[in-house]
Parts: C-alpha cells; sequence; structure tokens
C-alpha cells in the first residue's frame, strides 16, 4: 500500500493522523491514496527527519520498520511512503 504523507519536522511531540483520502489520475487510471500528517520531534537534517518518520509510520501500521519504505521526496515536506505486509 502506498501512502502520502505530510511531514511536521522538530514538532513538540510524535504523532500520526489520517488527514483524507485522495484519487490521482496518472496516465488514465485512478488511484486512491490515504493521506497522512505526521509530526515528529527530530530535525529535517542528514534523514533524521526520514527515520523517524519511518519509525512513526512502523508504530501506527503495527509492522516493521523494514516494511516501510520512502518511495519519493527525500527532501520534501511530502513524501510518499509504501507499506508492505
Amino acid at each position: 500500500m502506498k501512502i502520502i504523507v505530510k511531514v511536521k519536522a522538530n514538532a513538540k511531540e510524535e504523532k500520526v493522523e489520517r488527514v483524507s483520502q485522495a484519487t490521482l489520475a496518472l496516465f488514465g487510471l485512478q488511484k486512491d491514496m490515504e493521506i497522512y500528517k505526521v509530526s515528529v520531534k527530530e530535525p529535517p537534517v542528514d534523514g533524521k527527519a526520514n527515520n523517524a518518520v519511518i519509525k512513526a509510520l512502523a508504530k501506527y501500521f503495527e509492522t516493521s520498520p523494514s516494511c516501510v519504505t520512502l518511495v519519493s521526496g527525500q527532501i520534501s515536506k511530502q513524501k510518499i511512503f509504501e507499506i508492505s505486509d
């Protein structure tokens, strides 16, 4: 499953919340992706915030951090993650 994540680094508390569901129309195909807002305490330096987001999503979806992969948005506030079983 792929999800869109809006990241807030340097937050006071860590939390994950489902915001909505977006419908993307790519190449004539419609794909529904859920949008999540993730707040982490780590700063966006040297990938620290990305690693914290991976851990927070793994905890939220009750899976291992190795099952959460950053697909795109390495240096952006909006990212796409893939969560595998």
